[in-house]
């Protein structure tokens, strides 16, 4: 009894906080290295690979500590909540994408939803934006920020292409299932 409950019990190991500790400690040093440049930092790439290999919940620690930390750095306030809830849109999507078998075996299609996933995290924020901070015009809003997805977007490909073949690896060595 006590050995089914464990199997179907999803709980963190040793193991997996420290490697969630590791990871957080990269993607904090990751984001704020590249702050200079707008919207262009490796942590929704990494987001989306530890959700598509280890699910959500593991996905979405690891960006709520990220954004918390690097956000106590970088300045805390409202969007904040925004970033969160387009993060934990984006890890949901990736944790799901991953059951798929066909997904998980092309790259390419990763490559695409990595893409997009800069233009839903620029969307998604966009739409917590208006709610919080009461703006009228959404689609206006949205539009002027579009360059800025478009760098997230390119950043997503660019720095997924660099950890594709890196990370995966480090995962299924390192970190228990």
């Amino acid at each position: 009894m006590e050995n089914s409950l464990k199997k179907n019990h999803s709980h963190f190991s040793v193991r997996d906080i420290c490697f969630i500790a590791l990871l957080t400690a990269a993607c904090v040093v990751g984001r704020t290295s590249f702050q200079f440049i707008p919207n262009v930092q490796p942590i929704t790439t990494i987001f989306i690979m530890v959700s598509l290999n280890k699910g959500f919940g593991r996905g979405f620690l690891l960006a709520v500590l990220t954004i918390i930390t690097t956000n106590i750095y970088m300045g805390m306030g409202p969007w904040t909540m925004t970033q969160l809830f387009a993060y934990g849109t984006i890890v949901l999507l990736s944790s799901l994408l991953g059951r798929i078998p066909s997904f998980q075996r092309h790259k390419s299609l990763q490559l695409i939803f990595a893409f997009g996933a800069g233009f839903l995290f620029g969307f998604l924020t966009a739409c917590g934006d208006v709610l919080i901070y009461g703006i009228s015009a959404f689609w206006p809003y949205y539009l002027q920020g579009v360059y800025f997805d478009l760098l997230h977007a390119t950043g997503n490909f660019i720095f997924y292409l660099l950890l594709m073949s890196i990370l995966p690896r480090l995962f299924s060595k390192f970190w228990c299932n």
